[in-house]
């Protein structure tokens, strides 16, 4: 008896579109607060006159699948006819022996004639042949509209690169930004705030207007706490249950990444190693790797294979990886890279930490990562490059992170700490001062609330000290304020 037969595709079909039958979407499928990620891939999938698929890349339970139904249900708000929206998850064993086109064939014969479809594709890289189906879908069916999801962000990459350029969009879809968590979880005391307040730009506030300003976003340090020990996993942000969030974090995030997703899409051989490479870069996150000496602490394991396992590692969005930049005039050869795990409540996670707010160190390596994955987060739109300077030798300095733009740079120390001074010979101070270093902005990530203001160096570009939580609350406002601007959907 065949497994796989029109009937029983077509019986799967109906049961993830229920909106087939009432032209509604379960409440249930969707939440009220939008992702940033939402706002783009709509404007995208809605364009009148530009046409792409739309593809959604991000690690697991980082809240792709309810993109695709938002926009779903935004389409249904919009009149757009039920039958024509059609989703489908991949990650169905019962999709796996089928091919894209003959979904469609069943979805045309035996749900709707029509010629303009939305189509929703969940987990894409576990359809066969996908990016050949795209690049058909494209060419002959120019009334298709095709947003689709995946975990592993350059297989996509590249698989969108076969299906032809020009064809295909990536968004990348990270954990939650503060801002998005404190949306989603209902935060009662949200400030409100002007729309032109950009966090790069706090300088240039009159002490009376920054007062008030940090006055309104002090409330918001208590929540910025669990933020950082939950994480920005949506379902797991919303839960009541922390010890249950880090628990579904090792088993439905780490666990089948390692297990499962990196072993079938990379062929690796031997997970035990893969596990291993993961925690040692847990241990070790926010600090420069000397892969020499990872090799021998990980049983002399090849220096070959630990360099392929981290970036598989990163393409499959549980890690990031900073690069060096240059700042000084010098060529970078051979810099060794910061890692840092995709959202702290990951490490936290797997090593189990526990009261990790009473540990100064825990919480300055948690608050450099989620900087980091912030300023990410909002310039990968603007195509810069984000890494770290360091400058080797008899007088060594470093700076965090660096957002490398052709007209200037934004430079930024966490200094996550009860005494967050700096000193004259900092590099934070150096280059603020030096005028061919191109400096636009510096920025000094501090711990407490009232820890905020200029630095009382005198610097050619102003160095402001803003709290942690300040920082990236206004970062995630911002950038929902760019989002929203001359969007024509909600």
């Amino acid at each position: 008896m065949a497994i796989v037969t029109p009937e029983n595709v077509l019986k799967l079909l109906y049961a993830y579109n229920p909106w087939w039958r009432d032209g509604k979407i379960p409440v249930e499928y969707t939440k009220p607060a939008k992702r940033f990620a939402y706002y783009e891939a709509i404007k995208m999938l809605s364009h009148a006159d530009l046409r792409r698929h739309i593809i959604l890349s991000g690690a697991r339970r980082v809240g792709k699948t309810t993109l695709l139904f938002q926009m779903i249900e935004t389409l249904l708000q919009n009149k757009i006819e039920a039958k024509n929206i059609l989703y489908v998850s991949f990650d169905h064993p019962l999709l796996k022996f089928c091919n894209m086109d003959d979904i469609m064939s069943i979805y045309q014969g035996n749900v709707s004639a029509d010629e303009q479809y939305y189509l929703f594709f969940d987990e894409i890289q576990y359809a066969q042949d996908w990016e050949m189906w795209l690049k058909v879908f494209y060419d002959s069916h120019p009334t298709w509209r095709i947003a689709a999801t995946g975990s592993a962000s350059p297989v996509l990459a590249q698989g969108a690169s076969d299906s032809g350029v020009g064809r295909s969009t990536i968004i990348h879809v990270p954990t939650l930004s503060f801002y998005e968590y404190c949306e989603l979880t209902g935060v009662s005391d949200l400030p409100n705030l002007d729309a032109k307040i950009k966090p790069t730009a706090l300088s240039k506030l009159s002490k009376i207007e920054l007062n008030a300003l940090m006055n309104r976003l002090a409330p918001l340090q208590k929540h910025f706490y669990r933020y950082l020990t939950v994480g920005g996993f949506p379902e797991l942000a919303l839960t009541k249950d922390d010890y249950y969030a880090q628990r579904m974090l090792r088993e439905d995030v780490v666990d089948k990444v390692l297990k499962r997703d990196i072993p079938a899409l990379f062929k690796v051989r031997n997970a035990a190693v893969l596990e291993k490479v993961f925690l040692y870069l847990c241990f070790h996150s926010s600090n420069i790797i000397n892969f020499s000496a990872m090799s021998k602490e990980l049983d002399n394991t090849s220096i070959a294979t630990v360099l392929n396992y981290v970036q598989f590692l990163e393409k499959a969005n549980l890690i990031y990886i900073s690069n060096q930049v240059n700042l000084d005039g010098k060529k970078v050869l051979k810099a060794k890279p910061k890692i840092y795990i995709a959202d702290a409540a990951i490490r936290n996670a797997v090593l189990m930490l526990d009261n990790v707010i009473l540990d100064p160190v825990e919480m300055g390596t948690m608050v450099e990562t989620a900087v980091y994955k912030h300023l990410v987060a909002f310039y990968y739109r603007y195509r810069t490059k984000v890494g770290y300077y360091r400058r080797t030798g008899g007088n060594e300095k470093e700076i965090d992170i660096v957002v490398e733009f052709p007209t200037g740079k934004i430079i930024a120390e966490v200094k996550y700490r009860e005494n967050a001074e700096i000193k004259e010979t900092d590099a934070i101070v150096e280059m603020a001062n030096n005028e061919k270093d191109g400096v636009v902005a510096a920025l000094l990530i501090t711990k407490k609330a009232e820890d905020y203001g200029l630095s009382h160096w005198q610097t050619k570009v102003p160095i402001m000290r803003v709290p942690a939580h300040a920082f990236l609350y206004l970062l995630g406002h911002a950038e929902k304020v760019e989002y929203l601007k001359d969007q024509s959907v909600t």
